[in-house]
């Protein structure tokens, strides 16, 4: 058994740990949310009152927090704190550039760390079934991969610090582009006269295969799993879509990397957003291009 400290309980954070109380650990955790802390003790996770208090006995430390500056700021006070060896893991999404300072802070402790952001939303944090990217050296990653696929299904070493962050926000990108195409398909579709189904049907075992098609159709019924079955509930939220394209924005203008779909659809994105709609599952953004997103 390993005693593992989880920071951040919320939406993801708390499923996640809730699978490694299942694998047999020990999980101390901390949240600001009392609601998450409430759900956290009911899942077997034992909650403490600070950051601090969750790390002092821990073997490994997880921080799944919303971005960057929270990130630095948590290890900041939690690094100096921890016993001698502690893995250091951050699953949070953040800037490439705040995961290497992350990685250079737990270095000066002695300490090994990996940044290794997931994919695959609150459904794959609750079945364990999430992608993980991971950056850092070839030591942490072979410490921390057993505990990763205890709440994942695929852990991916994908390079040195940073490079995990740096896979997730190419692979986020893709994810709003093909989703915002799938969308248009079926727009359009619907102005020729043809059906949801007979669409799927074609494009899903013809080029058009992809996985916003298959696997979170924007549509109702040819994907019954997916959001729009349940009134576009996350899911995957708009607005952590419109987080995940910022960042690819950001990390393209700082490399030079030219990314015309990507800035457009952080533009539609943001438009989205704005009207209010941050709460509503990413595929929702099909709503928006028949010119109806009206307020649920």
């Amino acid at each position: 058994m390993t005693t593992i400290a989880f920071i951040g309980l919320g939406h993801m954070g708390g499923p996640m740990a809730a699978n490694l109380v299942k694998a047999g650990h020990e999980v101390v955790g901390f949240d600001l949310s009392p609601t998450s802390c409430d759900q956290a003790r009911a899942d077997g996770t034992t909650v403490v009152g600070s950051a601090l208090d969750s790390v002092r006995n821990a073997d490994v430390a997880i921080t799944m927090l919303p971005a960057g500056a929270h990130v630095l700021s948590v290890w900041t006070d939690i690094l100096p704190q921890v016993k001698p060896g502690t893995l250091i893991i951050d699953c949070s999404t953040i800037d490439v550039d705040s995961a290497r300072k992350a990685h250079a802070m737990a270095r000066e402790q002695n300490l090994p760390s990996l940044d290794a952001p997931v994919s695959g939303g609150v459904g794959g944090a609750k079945g364990a079934t999430l992608t993980f990217m991971a950056g850092g050296s070839n030591e942490a990653f072979a410490r921390a991969q057993p505990i990763l696929s205890q709440m994942g299904k695929r852990v991916v070493h994908c390079g040195e610090a940073g490079a995990g962050q740096a896979a997730k926000i190419c692979n986020n990108m893709i994810l709003g582009i093909s989703m915002i195409g799938v969308a248009e398909a079926f727009v359009l579709a619907e102005k020729l006269g043809l059906s949801h189904q007979a669409l799927f049907d074609v494009a899903s075992t013809a080029s058009g295969q992809c996985w916003s098609l298959t696997s979170y159709c924007p549509v109702p019924g040819p994907v019954p799993t997916s959001p729009a079955n349940n009134n576009y509930q996350p899911g995957f939220a708009a607005a952590l879509m419109l987080k995940d394209l910022k960042l690819a924005q950001n990390a393209a203008l700082d490399s030079g990397a030219v990314t015309p779909l990507g800035a457009e659809a952080a533009q539609l994105y943001a438009l989205f957003n704005g009207e209010g709609h941050g709460g509503e599952d990413f595929s929702a953004i099909i709503n928006f291009l028949r010119g109806r997103a009206e307020v649920r």
